[in-house]
């Protein structure tokens, strides 16, 4: 490691005083102007990840659904997935040193991870389309080329193609072509063959709106749409020539306000779909004839999936297993659908997809949604070389069929990570073989009514939860309270939880009608109020 230039480098990119930052599920994020010095550290820790594990690491500049002044920074591991946990701690040590230490934190990082220094390092770097993205990736740059870093930069893509990248390029091109057309090739080309089989179901069928967050996703659709078959037509709105980025648009401003976004006409019965900033997260929705809007959100896509896959695995007559991995905020009408209805198995684990994407490794083929439309199917070596085996060489026609349909799943199934671009071809297909319309899809199961709310703490640490969240062991009494609370309504619960970014613990109830919803909600947050140290007024109804 040369010294010197570390030391001059590092004063081009010098840290504000007083500021600390933690590594989260999401990397870094903050105010854009910030973060010039952590993006320099971060290019320093991908070579030091890359030596350690002697493969090439992702490093993504992008701060997805947040307002366009924000950005933001997260690295990716050699098989697409998030970085390794313990390697959180060092980037939240990198980021926080003051300028002078460096060279010691560094040199500590080493010893622990054990990084072989004399090892090559080799970074792909990708950004999104905010205004400060550009001149912070080569801040990246900066950090990668002091430590004698390789680099490759894609420049502009979605977060999940960056995921994408690194995980064809460290399965030596298993998985796919390290580029942009081979992305693009791999995934029309299974969806292309998927649609050839559905039931043709006129042109009405194949349209579809999709709200872009005037993000990168219009960007990355509008170069992908030469390669989708003429059956589909897709119509990009709010992509980003006219608006500020995730401004009144985007899934999670479509999920929060449960409202269309700002730029789409919608007539009735139209299916539409928004992106996040960062086109890793999708829900779509419609309004009905009465104008009423009608919200399908990651709980009703991962069972529109499983009731596809369940179907498909019933026809091939193989033993594989299958489950579906959700959060304590996924609606209860869906794990009840799920587990009763569709006797498909339902996990529940702690909040962030990290947890969702481990606890679906453990299956043959596991379905992982969050309700704000992150997820994707994994599908474990063995589910995917069997059903490849039996597409080419099952001789009962049937079987051999739904394999080959299976197959196309597989490939056209971002495994890495969720990615808009992804499900919603995933979910165009199943809609087409299905011969299914929006309002069917809407209408396989009910939504129960929920309300989520927030109350400022003083500490959020005073609460702790267990059982994946959905029960409180601190403060005393707290869940004794939000029991009693919960057998007042019909079909209800509760469940409260420390926010991970700031002081408030957030509230989420959900009941029969939308008033007991709303008034447990309220019950619970007063609760959360007097017993785990609130801020400020009593939460008001």
């Amino acid at each position: 490691m040369d010294s010197e230039a570390l030391k001059k480098y590092s004063a081009l990119h010098p840290k504000p005083a007083g500021l600390t930052l933690q590594y989260g599920t999401a990397g870094f994020r903050t105010k854009a102007e910030q973060l010039d010095h952590v993006m320099f550290r971060m290019g320093l820790l991908a070579v030091l990840r890359s030596k350690a594990v002697v493969s090439t690491i992702g490093i993504m500049v992008t701060a997805s659904h947040n307002p366009e002044e924000d950005n933001g920074v997260k690295l990716v591991d050699p098989l697409g997935e998030m970085l390794h946990p313990s390697w959180e701690e060092y980037a939240t040590q990198l980021a926080n040193a003051e300028d002078g230490e460096l060279q010691n934190i560094i040199t500590e990082i080493c010893q622990k991870a054990a990084v072989n220094q004399h090892k090559d390092a080799s970074v792909f770097i990708g950004r999104d389309t905010r205004p400060s993205s550009e001149k912070l990736s080569q801040s990246v740059i900066d950090g990668i080329s002091v430590l004698g870093g390789q680099y490759h930069d894609y420049g502009l893509v979605t977060t999940p193609q960056l995921h994408y990248m690194v995980c064809c390029q460290n399965t030596q091109g298993q998985y796919g072509k390290a580029t942009l057309e081979g992305y693009y090739e791999k995934l029309s080309k299974a969806f292309t063959e998927l649609i050839k089989q559905s039931p043709s179901s006129g042109e009405s069928q194949r349209h579809l709106k999709i709200d872009c967050a005037n993000g990168i996703g219009a960007l990355k659709l509008s170069e992908m749409e030469p390669y989708f078959p003429k059956e589909v037509l897709i119509h990009l709105y709010n992509d980003g020539t006219k608006e500020k980025l995730n401004h009144l648009c985007g899934a999670d401003y479509v999920k929060v306000h449960q409202k269309p976004p700002r730029g789409l006409d919608m007539k009735p019965n139209e299916r539409c779909c928004s992106f996040d900033g960062d086109a890793d997260r999708i829900v779509y929705y419609y309004k009905d004839t009465t104008g009423h809007f009608h919200l399908i959100d990651g709980d009703k896509i991962a069972t529109l999936i499983s009731i596809f896959l369940k179907d498909l695995l019933a026809k091939v007559g193989q033993t594989l297993k299958m489950a579906v991995v959700q959060t304590a905020y996924a609606n209860g009408s869906s794990t009840r659908y799920l587990e009763e209805t569709l006797k498909v198995p339902v996990h529940c684990v702690k909040t962030g997809v990290k947890h969702l994407h481990h606890k679906a490794q453990e299956f043959d083929i596991g379905v992982y949604f969050e309700a704000n439309g992150h997820g994707t199917v994994l599908f474990s070596k063995t589910a995917e070389n069997q059903i490849r085996q039996l597409a080419t060489e099952e001789k009962d026609d049937e079987k051999r069929e739904a394999a080959k349909v299976l197959e196309n799943m597989i490939d056209l199934i971002n495994q890495t990570v969720g990615d808009a671009i992804s499900d919603m071809l995933v979910i165009e297909a199943i809609l087409a073989l299905k011969g299914l319309t929006v309002q069917q899809w809407d209408a396989v199961y009910t939504d129960l009514p929920n309300r989520l709310l927030k109350v400022q703490v003083a500490d959020r640490r005073v609460i702790d939860t267990t059982d994946a969240e959905r029960r409180t062991v601190t403060p005393p009494g707290l869940q004794e309270k939000i029991d009693a609370l919960v057998k007042k309504y019909k079909l209800s619960r509760a469940f409260v939880r420390p926010s991970g970014t700031e002081d408030v613990v957030r509230i989420y109830a959900e009941a029969d009608t939308q008033e007991n919803a709303d008034a447990l909600a309220h019950e619970v947050s007063l609760a959360v109020y007097h017993l785990a140290g609130g801020k400020g007024a009593p939460p008001q109804p």
